[in-house]
């Protein structure tokens, strides 16, 4: 069930002394399809111990803001109560994530955590694996191809890890059996910091920034998201191929806000994918090479890329090709401010920002439109990333993720090729109205947008 998903980060034994056997959940925020909560329930059956799930709740997490932690927060609540009927104790400890489970590890013979891949999720796992005095084992449960296995090193493209990746899928494609709990943790005299149950009362209380407000489009938790994946596979997946680029008129998943928080598992997505047979072969392909290729590109981007978040992380060729043409003239510039209140002259533009300022979310396609124009609007390429990256991580639910970091360095030209060369573009490649026009009918959408 786990080959290939296991990694010890650190040499230290299972402590005969502990008490029970700890699952750090921090990125995978359910119970079902989660391979690391299966392997601690059955090392604790070995163990005849019984298992706590704990999780470090972070109030100056990086960038994030009310709109996220109701998400984040309304989901554990959820995952709190699934926990409970299995028996097994979920301890919230406020505080950095890394020192909080340090802490709650003191009692642990094991320490089981899932994977996460950009920068500080790295560091909270090591400082974890270095401190405490048991084994810290962690389990990749967030990917269908586990990231070393698809490849060793930072993709060109698409095309580069696709036959990789696809090569191995159907190995890891498969259900994830989730053992009973020998013994169960829930009268275990271990302190939580708050009660997630009282989401609200717990969303309320805490020292965040509440200048982005909570939305109503994506009802969150594990519920939700099994509820939106069987919509899209009753109704939207046939015709997925040629609709899914439509905007005005979307044929989406829209899974992406409960997969950056774990809240489903791209694994259970892609076999109720891999099962729909009222979807023609073309369309249940098209979705998966959306689901697992793409994605885990952008995962094996974040992971091999050090500095994913800085305009430095963009090949030389667009550097240089940017570089090249920082000082052409621009018809229109616009500050940060500007664009964040939708107020340019595209109404196409305005469109997409009011549907992420209102709904934290947005199309895909747009979203390619959308860093598109952020580039030639800008004072210089490097504002420009600044400025998307700012927006994106500001406002999107799924910002913050190894998706979202590599969608804007592809508008940069990460993961693209040279195109015609042209004014402040250079090489990179261009995204104008008219083709916008071409693909779907805009006037629908921004009258979808203006009604927000």
């Amino acid at each position: 069930m786990i080959s290939g998903r296991l990694q010890h980060l650190n040499d230290n034994p299972v402590c005969p002394c502990g008490k029970f056997v700890l699952y750090w959940m921090q990125q995978a925020q359910r119970v079902e399809f989660n391979h690391a909560l299966a392997y601690a329930i059955e090392r604790a059956n070995e163990l005849n111990q019984c298992v706590v799930v704990g999780f470090g709740l972070m109030e100056d997490y990086p960038e994030a803001s009310e709109r996220h932690f109701a998400f984040m927060l309304e989901g554990l609540a959820e995952t709190s109560a699934a926990l409970a009927e299995k028996r097994i104790k979920f301890v919230v400890k406020k505080g950095a994530p890394d020192a909080a489970m340090s802490g709650l590890a003191r009692h642990a013979s094991l320490v089981v955590c899932d994977r996460g891949y950009l920068r500080h999720q790295r560091e909270w796992r090591e400082e974890v694996a270095r401190t405490v005095a048991c084994q810290v084992t962690q389990i990749e449960t967030d990917v269908v191809v586990p990231i070393e296995i698809a490849s060793n090193k930072a993709e060109y493209a698409a095309r580069t890890i696709r036959k990789k990746i696809n090569t191995r899928r159907d190995e890891y494609i498969h259900t994830c059996a989730m053992p009973r709990p020998k013994k169960s943790s829930l009268l275990l005299d271990v302190k939580e910091d708050v009660d997630i149950r009282d989401w609200r009362l717990v969303l309320e209380q805490l020292s965040i920034n509440r200048s982005v407000e909570r939305v109503t489009r994506f009802p969150a938790g594990p519920r939700a998201a099994h509820q939106r994946l069987k919509t899209f596979v009753d109704k939207h997946l046939k015709g997925y191929a040629d609709a899914r680029n439509d905007p005005a008129n979307p044929e989406c998943s829209e899974m992406s806000p409960y997969l950056h928080f774990g809240q489903i598992s791209p694994l259970e997505i892609a076999l109720a994918c891999q099962q729909a047979r009222q979807a023609s072969e073309a369309d249940r392909e098209a979705y998966l090479e959306e689901l697992i290729v793409r994605r885990e590109l952008a995962i094996n981007f974040v992971y091999y890329t050090p500095n994913y978040d800085s305009y430095e992380c963009i090949p030389d060729w667009a550097k240089n090709t940017l570089g090249a043409h920082r000082n052409d003239a621009r018809a229109n510039v616009y500050t940060f401010k500007k664009l964040e209140k939708a107020q340019t002259h595209d109404p196409a533009w305005n469109a997409a920002m009011l549907e992420m300022l209102k709904t934290g979310y947005m199309h895909n396609y747009m979203r390619m439109y959308w860093g598109k124009k952020i580039i030639e609007w800008s004072a210089t390429p490097q504002i420009a990333f600044e400025t998307t990256i700012a927006l994106n991580n500001k406002y999107f639910i799924d910002g913050r993720d190894p998706n979202s970091y590599c969608g804007v360095a592809w508008l940069f030209g990460v993961h693209d090729r040279a195109w015609q060369e042209r004014p402040v573009f250079g090489k990179i490649r261009y995204m104008n109205a008219a083709g916008l026009q071409r693909k779907f009918d805009v006037a629908r959408y921004i009258a979808w947008a203006d009604a927000l």
